[in-house]
């Protein structure tokens, strides 16, 4: 009961707000959390037991692209920083940031140069952008992957909440280099 009581509470932003969202023809460019459309054209949507079932082949590429805060400049001298831990699906390859609706060109470089290293430098790899439940950076990100010419695209609108919620295996993972 606990375990869904705060589901609920984790995805009341997205519940309360539930409408038909219309795909848009560019990139979100703010209020990155909320209602998200059903689709992405290009894509292909899954929910939680086909993203589970797709991580079990261990053919498919999992992105996770959950925005990472960066550490707030004039912290006082002694100040101990520590950086929130991410639990995420296994194995995953977290590229935070890449996900805004618009990025820096070193940001797209970044992007680009995990991707070929992710996909051996193949388009036609298998890829799955996540982020969290009502999360638009996933969709993003997974736009852009499109653009840049990856020809199977995953995109998992539940993210690490629906993971979760299924019972699935969560592990602390670090961004890409």
């Amino acid at each position: 009961m606990k375990r869904l009581l705060a589901a609920l509470l984790l995805l009341a932003p997205v519940l309360v707000q539930a409408q038909d969202v219309a795909e848009p023809q560019d990139y979100r460019m703010d209020s990155y959390r909320g209602p998200v459309p059903e689709s992405l054209a290009g894509a292909t949507v899954v929910d939680d037991d086909a993203a589970y079932a797709l991580w079990k082949t261990g053919a498919v590429a999992f992105i996770d692209v959950l925005p990472r805060a960066p550490k707030p400049e004039n912290l006082p001298e002694g100040t101990i920083w520590r950086e929130k831990k991410r639990l995420s699906i296994p194995d995953a390859v977290w590229l935070p940031n890449v996900g805004y609706g618009a990025i820096a060109d070193s940001t797209h470089a970044y992007f680009r140069e995990n991707l070929i290293a992710t996909t051996d430098d193949d388009t036609d790899h298998p890829v799955l952008f996540f982020c969290l439940a009502g999360c638009w950076m996933s969709w993003n990100a997974a736009k852009r992957a499109l653009e840049y010419g990856y020809t199977r695209v995953f995109w998992y609108p539940d993210g690490s909440d629906g993971w979760d919620f299924a019972n699935y295996p969560l592990e602390e993972i670090e961004p890409a280099e």
